[in-house]
């Protein structure tokens, strides 16, 4: 036991602040029903005002401490507020999609302006150690905890016993009948987010000392604090902080338990992830109700028509064959975009298709790119062979995935398929199994095409052949459940569909598509490596395709260019850093438009649809709930086929009802 009690003291020293993040994380999400990814920013912000602040500025240390905790949170919690209640409409997909925007926003800013490198962070409590039962603490550390831990119970009791708390309480349950009473809705919000902005930045400040002042560390603070708010089932505080210390206990003992072991080296880090994981698959979906209710995706109508979509697919198809012509020593360039047309077509078939959201994209990719090495380079298959199987064996993984859909939806759904991803890339990208302790791994091109020009050609073929794939499905019978599924899978599962094999199959089919692309990204570098495709890659190809999704089949494409040849024209360091910053405000700016018009909607006011859609043909057009069902019910007699009915006296007719 004596030997336990070091890591039992750190991982409670550093589960407490874990904790505190988290409490605020949940406060915000059970008032204004929107789950906060850019918490951790505002962590990560406070951090490098008290930074600049004192290092860069030379203020004394209080007053630097007091403008990164107490002065910066407020205005970053009435920008939350302000954007979160013009969201109040839209679907978990639209809010998830802004709060990401707005996270890739501040971590883009602040690596442009302090670089990726990890700071020196100037301390503001003493670091001398006690002894606390036998072991020795720092006092800075101690400090931390106890800070963690009197701010949560203040936090309780204010949350319970003072008025203000029953106001935000009731904001939950019914602002109408709050303003009613004379309450501002909009004043217990902002109270809500300011406490909330608060706890995120004292975390930050408090967590610094240890992680370093690097902005990805500080960002995925968050991180933890999602896995501790599932413990607390996204609503109990007392429970949340107490996954917060469960969280930090059991990272601080597997770092014992695994220190031997190669294979299980990564799992200490993961273990946020794996709590998060294994907590909304054993919870299930009926303790885990959204806040603010589910509604149907998609929420806006796509910006152009599916004539113009076409037209506009078949000049890319086009212009792409005749880039070797002018692309030059660009042309490796072109040929990445052309993997990622494949990327996003796979994601958009989850995303805008399904009602899916899946934010493991990228760990899908990256299975494809190992296993494609493994098997073209290691065990010296065909190279097309080493491709499609590459693929295959992203589909089991793809289903894994899929796991949590068939029990979660929504925010939890993203959460927990986030949560699978880290766990991927922190446990498992080392391992032999993909890429191994040098995360580089050789990934041959075919004999017959190894120049650039030649394999700039395979890789349009396939684009091409991905590409019609995710068309075809979305244009079968399967397409038209996805739609009706992302519409209302109720009422799917009422009508007799299989709703788990339909989410299962489009996961399935998403991952084989991944799959095969991360093969083709490795074969045109001639290496697999994780690097590329860390999780947090995930959640900007989610923004970027989210940016171009109201092109239709378009979309993929634009997006493809936007992440891989606008940055390599971008010879000024300036512009290039600012256009991450451009993605994350051009998603943010979707989400609003869509969740606007969500509310237009739901007020009678429903946008004109654009020339060249047929409202008819598409079971994601919003309408009444009667028309919805209808576009249903047409499915399932598509499934069943025509019916043979009597029109006379030994005279039948085939008929399609």
């Amino acid at each position: 036991m004596n030997d336990l009690l070091p890591f039992l003291v750190v991982g409670i020293t550093t589960g407490s602040v874990y904790g505190l993040a988290a409490m605020g994380l949940v406060l915000t999400y059970k008032t204004s029903g929107i789950f906060n990814f850019a918490h951790g920013a505002v962590a990560a912000v406070s951090a490098f005002v008290y930074y600049d602040l004192r290092t860069l500025r030379g203020l004394p240390w209080p007053l630097a401490l007091a403008v990164a905790v107490i002065v910066v949170p407020p205005l970053i919690a009435l920008l939350m507020e302000r954007v979160t209640r013009s969201l109040a409409a839209g679907t978990a997909a639209t809010k998830m999609v802004a709060t990401i925007g707005l996270q890739l926003v501040v971590m883009s800013a602040l690596l442009a302006a302090y670089g990726g490198a990890a700071l020196d962070f100037p301390g503001f409590l003493p670091t001398d150690t006690v002894t606390v039962i036998g072991v020795y603490v720092g006092i800075d550390q101690l400090a931390s905890a106890i800070v963690a831990a009197v701010g949560a119970l203040g936090f309780f009791a204010f949350f319970r016993l003072s008025s203000m708390g029953v106001r935000m309480r009731a904001v939950v349950d019914d602002p109408d009948l709050l303003e009613l009473s004379g309450t501002s809705a909009f004043a217990v919000r902002s109270r809500a987010w300011l406490i909330g902005c608060w706890f995120a930045a004292a975390s930050g400040v408090l967590l610094a000392p240890q992680l370093g002042l690097d902005v990805l560390l500080l960002t995925l603070l968050v991180v933890q604090a999602y896995g501790a708010a599932a413990v607390g089932l996204f609503s109990s505080l007392p429970l949340t902080y107490a996954g917060g210390l469960l969280i930090g206990v059991l990272a601080a003992l597997a770092t014992k338990w695994v220190s031997h072991s190669e294979t299980f080296a990564g799992l200490p880090p993961a273990m946020p992830f794996v709590v998060l994981f294994v907590a909304l698959l054993v919870v299930g979906r009926g303790r885990l109700a959204e806040i603010g209710g589910h509604r149907p995706a998609p929420a806006s109508r796509p910006l152009v028509g599916r004539a113009t979509a076409r037209i506009l697919a078949v000049a890319a198809i086009v212009l792409a064959a005749g880039i070797p012509i002018m692309a030059d020593s660009k042309l490796p360039v072109y040929s990445a975009a052309l993997v990622f047309v494949l990327i996003f077509a796979s994601l958009q078939l989850l995303v805008r298709t399904s009602g899916q959201v899946s934010l493991a994209h990228a760990a899908l990719v990256a299975v494809g790119a190992s296993t494609f090495s493994h098997l073209s380079a290691g065990a010296g298959l065909p190279w097309l062979l080493a491709v499609l199987l590459a693929g295959a064996v992203a589909v089991p993984v793809g289903m894994l995935v899929a796991i949590p859909a068939i029990r979660l939806s929504g925010l939890y759904l993203a959460l927990a398929t986030f949560g699978l991803g880290l766990l991927l890339e922190r446990a498992v990208y080392g391992t032999s199994w993909m890429f191994g302790a040098t995360n580089t791994l050789p990934a041959p091109r075919p004999g017959l095409f190894e120049s650039d020009e030649a394999f700039y050609y395979v890789l349009l073929a396939f684009a091409v052949a991905g590409s019609l794939l995710i068309a075809l499905v979305g244009r079968s019978r399967l397409g038209r459940l996805l739609r009706a599924m992302a519409d209302s899978p109720t009422t799917l599962s009422t009508l007799g569909l299989g709703v788990n094999v339909t989410r299962v199959t489009v996961f399935a089919i998403s991952a084989f598509v991944a799959g095969v692309a991360g093969a083709l990204y490795a074969a045109q570098g001639q290496s697999a490596t994780g690097a590329p495709f860390l999780s947090y890659t995930s959640l900007t190809w989610l923004t970027v395709l989210v940016l171009c999704s109201g092109l239709r089949s378009a979309g993929p494409p634009l997006a493809a260019v936007l992440v891989a040849v606008v940055p390599a024209y971008l010879t000024d360091d300036t512009f290039a850093q600012a256009l991450p910053v451009l993605f994350g405000i051009g998603a943010l700016l979707v989400a609003l438009y869509e969740a606007g018009a969500a509310r237009r909607r739901g007020t009678g006011q429903a946008p004109e649809e654009p020339s060249g859609s047929r409202s008819d043909e598409r079971l994601d057009a919003p309408g009444p709930a009667a028309q919805r069902l209808t576009a249903v019910r047409k499915a399932r007699r598509a499934q069943a086929g025509p019916t043979r009915v009597r029109v006379g006296v030994g005279l039948t007719k085939e008929v399609t009802r």
